[in-house]
């Protein structure tokens, strides 16, 4: 097991610095810089703010810069909110994003494990065709599709729930939704494919010849068998929503990081760029190297090596 983790921690290292190497070397790439404007500035007054941010170093002496920086955990200071750096506003927004993000993923698998396993078990009904007619529907809609009909409806038409801000506990309602509607959709129609599967195979016919009853056949037989799919998909997955969706955050005017990441884009902000792609990748790391030990306790013939 120590090896295994040792193994992977390398493997992350090696990720981590190549994310950031072509991060660095693409946004020094694409036409155009952080502080051109429609009129543009004077020569003495761009000169200084060159100088300020080390934009008049050389391509090798900022990328030499920005690792050190980097290995210390300061991706220095935002060009936008000048009064703060990016360690600041990472550190201020990723909890906002991570609370949504996780009620997310709890609300995703409340709604797609029991879901799967309803429709595998009444495979090729009616309920089985309303299960699968949902989660085609989840994964087709946009989520600001779902977002600004649930504001229309639940908040605006009723008024039950709030529909922006991040205040209260209702505050995160329709956003948790709206997040995680299309992974809980995803997810359902991936067990109910994957259970199905596993119901054909030879040690579920064992069990059944021994009159094992037919639901503890699916719940605990063939479940535990079906997870392995799951758990690979959960793990990304996982990361995607615990960094926040951009969209989301914009449409509830939450005050996550992906709000902080499309104003960074479009304000060429390269440090802010680079740290909130850095803290997704470690997170995206660390959720896939929790995936590997979970498949050994799922299934016992899966062994880290």
């Amino acid at each position: 097991m120590a090896a295994f983790l040792l193994k992977r921690f390398l493997h992350g290292i090696i990720v981590l610095w190549v994310v950031a190497t072509l991060t660095f070397i693409l946004l020094r790439l694409a036409p155009g810089g952080p502080f051109d404007r429609e009129r543009r500035l004077p020569p003495e007054v761009m000169a200084n703010i060159e100088a300020k941010f080390h934009l008049d170093e050389s391509f090798f002496q900022q990328y030499l810069r920005y690792v050190a920086g980097m290995l210390r955990g300061d991706f220095g200071p935002s060009y936008k909110y000048l009064d703060r750096g990016v360690k600041e506003i990472i550190a201020d927004s990723l909890p906002t994003s991570a609370i949504l993000g996780g009620l997310a993923m709890a609300f995703a698998l409340a709604i797609s494990l029991p879901a799967g396993i309803i429709a595998a078990y009444y495979r090729d009904t009616v309920i089985d065709r309303f299960c699968m007619f949902f989660a085609t529907l989840g994964i087709s809609v946009p989520h600001f599709i779902i977002g600004a009909l649930l504001i229309w409806v639940v908040a605006l038409q009723f008024g039950w729930l709030q529909a922006g801000r991040w205040d209260q506990w209702s505050s995160a309602v329709l956003p948790t939704i709206t997040l995680g509607a299309a992974p809980a959709a995803y997810l359902a129609a991936l067990l109910r494919s994957t259970l199905i599967e596993t119901l054909g195979e030879d040690f579920i016919r064992t069990a059944r010849a021994k009159g094992v009853a037919e639901r503890a056949v699916l719940l605990k037989h063939a479940l535990r068998h079906s997870l392995i799919p799951l758990l690979t998909v959960i793990g990304p997955l996982t990361a995607a929503l615990l960094t926040g969706s951009f969209v989301v955050e914009y449409v509830f005017a939450i005050p996550g990081m992906g709000r902080f990441f499309i104003t960074a884009v479009t304000d060429r902000d390269y440090p802010l760029i680079m740290g909130v792609t850095l803290v997704y990748t470690v997170i995206l790391v660390c959720a896939n190297l929790l995936v590997d030990l979970l498949y050994g306790c799922v299934d016992p013939r899966i062994r880290t090596e």
